[in-house]
């Protein structure tokens, strides 16, 4: 794996990103990320603030039609793609090959400049202790998440926790099980070291949920222990951010994705001058898919999967008619146009009603049906449901997988990754993709590692199924 990015360059970009809210400073020079850059509280805030800037600019993350959410919603049942000739149709089609470059460059690119800074912020003796705390926390947290959606997309991956390249060029890639037990040991470590409030690059108070805290390393937490069946403890921390009441409420339908949100638990914060989100951009409707920017619509699958009645059909989803045929359309961020006006909308990347959903499948496999009907209740009444009539252990399960589609979708991959570890994804797929114009294989799951990545280091392996 080779060398991304050099950290004083990095920085150098930050006063180009057009976000007066982030911290800008002069770029260092000299070193990589050596002792200048961790020398001072406001030069070592802004490399975690560069890798939110990252984050909102790269289309892996920032939403869109190369993001995570946007091609694993093709890859999965929840989107029609109508532009055969786009990137985004081989997720659709499930044709991706070994040529395939999403996903893994960005994310590593990004785990890189993480332990740059853990590494920098560990021998640092500049940087205000309570600051040093809040940042290594920042970082720890950072290098779980992204490591978190490279093992999901790619299965074993190379775990990378140093900045040596000569080491991270031959790494080898491991078991899945064995970057869980990192992702939870980073996690551990920033639990400690963050707080529960929301804070700004120089670790003041704010109302801006843009930086990750206590809660977004529990919400992780919880998601991580889901996967790994750890039941109870899943609960533990999904319950540790439901009973922080004073920063977490289940926020309206059409409050949810607005700007700081009480739903909200962490953020990406727009950084693109005179738009809200790309999902907005790419989402919404004003010509035909196929067309210009617009290449997909919500699938019959995720139309036909709402209960009569669910106002988050109403609230969630739009419609574009032409020449009368009726498109159903994304439409949880409702800004998608160009405007002068300040940002409304932020890319939620975790909020509270994940958290309910995880403890009432956690609950659940534990046998505490009640306590499992009352979570899924939260999230059905807000939609204007009613409660659910589902009273075995079974019949919950399947309820709360339900609520997870129709309350998730095109997030952040959460159908695509609830498909494969529910062991759904076989018989859900082969029926689909055929409906889709393709051919299902079982390896399919799993995406290929880039050819350009397995040509730079011999070590690295590809995915059963594909093709070197």
């Amino acid at each position: 794996m080779k060398q991304f990015i050099i950290l004083f360059v990095y920085i150098s970009l930050i006063p180009s990103l057009s976000c007066k809210k982030f911290v800008y400073i002069d770029a260092p020079t000299t070193s990589l990320a050596g002792n200048i850059t961790y020398e001072s509280n406001a030069s070592a805030a802004a490399v975690l603030t560069g890798i939110y800037s990252n984050l909102s600019t790269n289309g892996t993350f920032a939403g869109g039609p190369s993001s995570i959410g946007y091609l694993c919603g093709n890859s999965a049942d929840e989107l029609t793609n109508y532009s055969h000739g786009s990137v985004s149709y081989s997720f659709y089609a499930n044709s991706y090959t070994s040529n395939f470059t999403a996903f893994w460059g960005p994310i590593y690119q990004q785990i890189y400049v993480s332990n740059a800074a853990i590494e920098g912020l560990s021998n640092s003796h500049g940087v205000s202790p309570s600051l040093k705390s809040q940042l290594l926390g920042e970082a720890k947290f950072m290098r779980a998440f992204l490591h978190f959606y490279a093992t999901n997309l790619f299965g074993d991956i190379p775990l990378i926790t140093t900045t040596n390249y000569q080491t991270n060029n031959v790494a080898h890639r491991i078991p899945s099980t064995k970057v869980y037990q990192q992702i939870i040991s980073d996690l551990l470590d920033a639990q400690g070291l963050l707080g529960d409030g929301f804070f700004d690059p120089s670790g003041n108070s704010t109302t801006e949920r843009i930086r990750p805290n206590k809660g977004a390393v529990a919400s992780l937490l919880a998601r991580v222990y889901l996967y790994e069946q750890k039941w109870d403890s899943a609960e533990l921390e999904a319950s540790n951010v439901i009973s922080n009441m004073a920063f977490y409420t289940l926020d309206s339908l059409d409050a949810v994705f607005l700007k700081n949100s009480t739903e909200t638990i962490w953020s990406l914060q727009s950084i693109q001058p005179n738009y809200n989100t790309a999902d907005g951009q790419y989402y919404i409707l004003t010509a035909p898919p196929g067309s210009g920017r617009f290449t997909v619509a919500v699938s019959p699958q995720l139309i036909n999967a709402f209960e009569t009645g669910d106002h988050r059909v109403s609230h969630w989803i739009g419609t574009y008619t032409n020449s009368g045929q009726t498109y159903y359309y994304p439409y949880k961020y409702k800004n998608g146009t160009y405007t002068t006006s300040p940002p409304t909308e932020y890319e939620v990347v975790f909020r509270l009603s994940e958290q309910h959903l995880i403890r009432a499948e956690a609950r659940a496999r534990q046998g505490n049906f009640s306590g499992a009907i009352e979570d899924l209740n939260m999230i059905r009444n807000r939609a204007g449901l009613a409660n659910t009539s589902a009273t075995s252990q079974v019949d919950i399960l399947n309820a709360v997988f339900h609520e997870r589609q129709v309350e998730l979708f095109t997030e952040w991959g959460h159908r695509w990754f609830d498909l494969k570890r529910t062991d759904s994804v076989n018989p859900i797929m082969s029926i689909v993709v055929p409906q889709k114009g393709g051919t299902w294989n079982s390896y399919k799951e799993l995406f290929p590692i880039p050819l350009s990545e397995i040509s730079l280091n011999s070590n690295l392996t590809q995915n059963p199924g594909y093709t070197n």
